[in-house]
C-alpha cells in the first residue's frame, strides 16, 4: 500500500511540474515578432464606468470601452485581463473576437497578440456578474481590466457599481 502512494505522489509533482513547465513564459517569445512602436498610442475617451446601482438578481451587467490607436504604428495588445473572477473582458476588433479573459490567479490567460493598426478602433466589452461573491457581495464594487500593449503604459479600464440583493 505504501508503495502505491509513493507511486501516487511521484506522479502527482511529475503533472504538476509538467504543468507549471508549460505555462512559463517564454523569454524569447515576442509575441507576433511585433517590432515596439514608438509613435502607436492608444487612447481611451472614457477609462472609467459606473454602473450606478444594480441588482444581484437581475444578473450580470456589461458595458462597451472604445479603444484608438491615434499613432502612426501599429500597437500590438499582447493579454487583457481582469482584476477579479467576477469580472470578464472580450476584445472586438471588426468581426473577430478576443476571450472572454478573467482574473490571472483564476486559470491561464493566453497571449492575445491582437494588432491595431493605425487609425484602427477596437472595443472591449467589459461584464460583471454580480452574483458571483453570493450573498455576501453586496455594496460598492471597484474592477478594473487591464490591457499590456506595446506602445507604453497598460491600459487600465475601470468599472465600478453599487450590488443591491
Amino acid at each position: 500500500m505504501n508503495k502505491n502512494i509513493g507511486i501516487g505522489i511521484v506522479a502527482g509533482a511529475v503533472v504538476f511540474a509538467g504543468i507549471i513547465w508549460i505555462a512559463r513564459p517564454d523569454a524569447n517569445d515576442k509575441g507576433a515578432a511585433v517590432v515596439p512602436s514608438s509613435n502607436g498610442v492608444l487612447n481611451v475617451e472614457e477609462q472609467s464606468f459606473d454602473f450606478g446601482s444594480i441588482s444581484m438578481a437581475a444578473g450580470k451587467v456589461t458595458h462597451r470601452f472604445s479603444v484608438k490607436n491615434t499613432g502612426a504604428d501599429l500597437v500590438n495588445i499582447s493579454k487583457m485581463y481582469t482584476s477579479c473572477m467576477c469580472t470578464t473582458s472580450v476584445l472586438q476588433k471588426g468581426d473577430k473576437k478576443f476571450g472572454p479573459y478573467g482574473m490571472p490567479g483564476h486559470g491561464f490567460i493566453p497571449k492575445m497578440n491582437a494588432q491595431v493598426d493605425p487609425g484602427e478602433e477596437v472595443f472591449v466589452d467589459v461584464t460583471f456578474d454580480p452574483a458571483a461573491h453570493g450573498p455576501a457581495g453586496v455594496g460598492r464594487i471597484d474592477r478594473v481590466v487591464i490591457l499590456e500593449n506595446n506602445a507604453g503604459e497598460n491600459i487600465e479600464l475601470q468599472i465600478s457599481a453599487n450590488v443591491k440583493p
